[in-house]
């Protein structure tokens, strides 16, 4: 990342940025091999390692996942209520960041080999364990990707439509989907983020005599 030698780790945390405009140049598959490679070694519930990638590249399927996925956003704000015009502005602007993306990748996950229980409340803590895994390979990606110049932007509208997700894509039986994330070669640095203080976040249990 830095002329004077690598990055350490603290700086490309502290780096990051989320990129959502990207110049069209494609992402050679040695690059993209070395993502997925880092995700693959996240930590795992249970080491089960329940997360899954879609490699989306070609433009037509990008399309057809950004027409369909606007498609039901359309539909959900309206539904709210909200003006045609902020409608509008919403789907276009998702669509150019999808299509505008070098590649698309879809993190799922599939549960098939995560534990199984009989009460609700324990399958639910379980499926809750599994998005966390698929959470943190993704956070892997993320580093990797800027680590390699690369820009990426993380993009959690699959939650409120998972099975458009997976129809438009025709994802493996089992998939669910969790995120999208967009990679390319920057467009622009992005802006910097702005993080709350350590001391907002952390608290400290009282002694226990």
């Amino acid at each position: 990342m830095s002329s004077k030698g690598p990055a350490t780790l603290g700086q490309l945390v502290s780096g990051r940025r989320s990129i959502r405009r990207y110049q069209p140049t494609p992402i050679p598959a040695e690059i993209l091999d070395r993502l997925l490679e880092a995700a693959r070694w996240a930590p795992s519930a249970h080491n089960r390692q329940p997360w899954r990638f879609a490699v989306v590249e070609a433009f037509s399927a990008k399309d057809r996942l950004a027409g369909a996925m606007g498609d039901r956003l359309r539909t959900d704000r309206r539904r709210d209520g909200d003006p045609t015009d902020a409608i509008e502005q919403d789907v276009a602007r998702s669509h150019a960041r999808i299509i505008g993306a070098a590649v698309v990748l879809v993190v799922a996950l599939d549960m098939r080999d995560m534990d199984r229980y009989r009460d609700a409340v324990r399958q639910h803590a379980e499926h809750l364990m599994a998005v966390q895994s698929a959470a943190m390979a993704t956070q892997n990606l993320l580093l990797a990707a800027h680590a390699e110049g690369l820009g990426a932007c993380w993009m959690c509208a699959p939650l409120f439509c998972p099975e458009v997700v997976a129809e438009a894509l025709a994802l493996p039986s089992g998939w669910e989907p969790q995120a999208l994330v967009t990679l390319g070669w920057p467009a622009s640095a992005g802006k910097p983020p702005v993080r709350k203080s350590i001391g907002e976040m952390v608290w400290t249990p009282p002694r226990m005599e």
